[in-house]
């Protein structure tokens, strides 16, 4: 993105609004916004990639913090589930922090797509809700005091997490893929909570919306050491994130989840396949260049 452009109001203002959008959805679904902001920021935008990334995970910060105004003390969240799985989290997000300043932007730009593909096909088998569902406690869960209740039509009934072990081994790679591309990675953590701890669906979105702004926290720091976020966009990023936020976690008891999960299914297969494209051009062109430089 030329640099004149950083600086100009219509420009901030677009930038705010596209986030607002995309923190909405992403504290609807558990995804942290970012997921959607480095596509919007990359390919709407030209955005250098690392620095999109770095803006989307101030973003994500801020995207958490909004939706835990609203409901973080909601008995939907979670909290002690959280802080045993951030602990995996925040080591992966470093991990993967330290790989971005290794990886190129072309490389990064088709990773992301496959990511996001990735995040399509997991999202489309998620059908089911756990807290229709009788399981026996769990011995290591019960130790940790993982179990929660969640409102059901008969009022308030308990639930029993299941396998801590593969939901950890799960976050940590949430983590590593978090830091490398600059998102959230809540797809990863609501799979975790939802398919193999077991979890409710709603109870996996709202506790993943509490974690997704701890683990990027993890990472922002290194991003900054490498001068890859930029005050403007990510201040303007963030302005429009945290009320999107906010609005998705307010709207989350009133959207269909059916209608929501389409959407976003088919937004997400159409930004993959555009980043993949992108960064399949980008690797042609430096191959080019360096194929010339060499000769």
């Amino acid at each position: 993105m030329p640099t004149s452009a950083l600086g100009n109001v219509e420009f901030d203002l677009l930038l705010a609004a596209c986030a607002a959008g995309a923190g909405c959805i992403g504290a609807m679904v558990g995804l942290g916004g970012g997921i959607f902001l480095v596509p919007l920021l990359t390919l709407a935008f030209g955005v250098d990639i690392r620095v999109a990334m770095g803006a989307s995970l101030v973003a994500v910060i801020g995207t958490s913090t909004g939706a835990a105004a609203v409901r973080g003390t909601s008995a939907l969240s979670n909290q002690r589930v959280a802080l045993v799985l951030e602990v995996a989290a925040t080591m992966g997000a470093v991990v993967g922090a330290l790989l971005m300043t290794l990886v190129r932007p072309g490389l990064l730009l088709i990773l992301f797509g496959a990511v996001l593909l990735l995040t399509a096909a997991l999202s489309a088998r998620r059908d089911h809700d756990s807290a229709l569902q009788e399981l026996p406690p769990n011995r290591l869960a019960r130790r940790l005091r993982l179990d929660g209740t969640v409102d059901g039509p008969d009022g308030p009934r308990p639930y029993h997490v299941q396998r801590p072990i593969a939901g950890i081994a799960t976050m940590t790679v949430a983590g590593v893929v978090s830091g490398l591309l600059g998102i959230g990675s809540g797809v990863l953590k609501v799979l975790a909570m939802d398919t193999f701890m077991r979890m409710p669906f709603r109870v996996s979105t709202v506790t993943s919306n509490f974690m997704v702004g701890l683990t990027a926290a993890a990472s922002v720091g290194i991003y900054w050491s490498h001068g890859k976020i930029d005050p403007h966009i990510a201040g303007a990023s963030l302005v429009g994130v945290v009320p999107g936020a906010m609005l998705g976690s307010w709207l989350v008891h009133r959207v269909d989840l059916r209608l929501l999960r389409l959407l976003f299914l088919l937004a997400l297969v159409g930004i993959a396949i555009q980043m993949i494209v992108q960064g399949v051009r980008d690797e042609r062109s430096s191959d080019t260049l360096g194929a010339e430089v060499a000769r």
